[in-house]
């Protein structure tokens, strides 16, 4: 699926992927892929692990070259451009620094290389130091600093070279929990700041939705679905995306005629008028988020599922259920505000589902 921004008409792509394919001698890593980039935007390659996303980062970087297709950065066939010819950067997972190297000599190696004069470099690493609020960390050594200083500097080192396109590979996987949310939102603040094109890699669904303008979710060397974070949450195209784009209960559903948009969907004792998204009659699904269920008291009644509470927690703010229903039988995972009136661990309880926040989605 190709999916361009309103950004993107009228403009040159910052990346483009034309049917791209990368083989590993028998191993398809990457199978005939292609989407378009828009300069100025955060997109982020999504999946599970060993879905083709790091392959297709190091496509774009050229430290993997393409079995088939084309690859052009900024309108320029890059494809078979070695690294060092394009015009990208790369803060890898490790982040890569050297650790004989202070942090300003760090952030201006690159210059250096490109032989750029010391004063020259030093100007221009210290103007990238102040923009990740690391001014005054110039003399310090990588092994002084704090995981997400040391990604901070991997950052500055990259964009110093204003690269036409900034790659991110796993960059917070080596920090904890609070520090990532941290980074994650400075690395968006700096990408919007300064309108960079970047790339970015994750397999967490939480952390791409925080970041992206779009986000591609990648499945099996393939893109599963190309969209915005919204679309992707909102309306998933399959099964796997639905159920990797965040919590979702897949409950079995049939499918009957259509009509106009809509068609009647019955799933257990529940009929539903549900728009078919062009899934034929038959056999489907229902992705169903957790806070799109709510729980009442007693048996069902009229327009619920019984179920059966099985676990209940308390998280603070909110609470989470587990409730195994019999038509369909199922387990059925809610989110609940009601901290106060929590339902108990093996109360009967009527399962109600939201018709505005249910997604009919097809057999992959």
């Amino acid at each position: 699926m190709n999916h361009t921004t309103g950004a993107m008409i009228g403009a040159i792509p910052a990346v483009r992927f034309e049917a791209v394919t990368k083989r590993y001698g028998q191993v398809v890593a990457v199978d005939h892929v292609g989407f378009d980039i828009a300069p100025g935007t955060l997109v982020t390659l999504l999946g599970p692990s060993g879905c083709g996303k790091t392959t297709t980062l190091r496509l774009i970087a050229g430290l993997e070259q393409a079995s088939d297709g084309r690859i052009l950065i900024d309108g320029t066939d890059v494809t078979a451009l070695s690294a060092a010819e394009r015009d990208v950067s790369m803060v890898f997972q490790s982040y890569a620094l050297f650790p004989h190297m202070d942090v300003m000599e760090n952030v201006s190696y690159g210059l250096r290389a490109m032989g750029l004069k010391k004063a020259d470099a030093a100007a221009r690493a210290a103007e990238k130091l102040a923009l990740v609020g690391l001014s005054g960390y110039e003399k310090r050594q990588p092994s002084e600093l704090s995981g997400g200083q040391q990604q901070r500097v991997a950052v500055a080192r990259a964009i110093v070279l204003e690269p036409k396109v900034l790659l991110f590979d796993e960059p917070l996987s080596n920090l904890d929990a609070k520090l990532r949310r941290r980074v994650r939102d400075e690395i968006r603040g700096l990408q919007q700041d300064l309108s960079l094109t970047v790339v970015y890699v994750t397999h967490d669904q939480e952390e791409a939705l925080a970041v992206s303008d779009r986000i591609i979710v990648m499945r099996s060397a393939r893109v599963a679905q190309d969209g915005t974070p919204r679309e992707l949450y909102n309306a998933p195209a399959s099964r796997f995306v639905a159920d990797f784009m965040g919590d979702a209960n897949l409950l079995e559903a049939t499918v009957g005629e259509h009509h106009s948009e809509t068609a009647k969907v019955s799933v257990g004792p529940l009929s539903l008028d549900l728009p078919h998204r062009g899934i034929a009659p038959g056999p489907a699904a229902l992705a169903v988020r957790p806070h799109s269920v709510r729980l009442t008291a007693g048996s069902a009644g009229r327009g619920g599922i019984e179920g059966q509470v099985t676990k209940a927690a308390y998280l603070g703010d909110h609470m989470e259920y587990m409730v195994a229903t019999v038509s369909p039988k199922t387990e059925i995972f809610a989110t609940a505000a009601d901290v106060n009136r929590p339902h108990a661990v093996g109360a009967d309880v009527a399962v109600h589902l939201d018709p505005e926040s249910i997604v009919l989605v097809g057999n992959d």
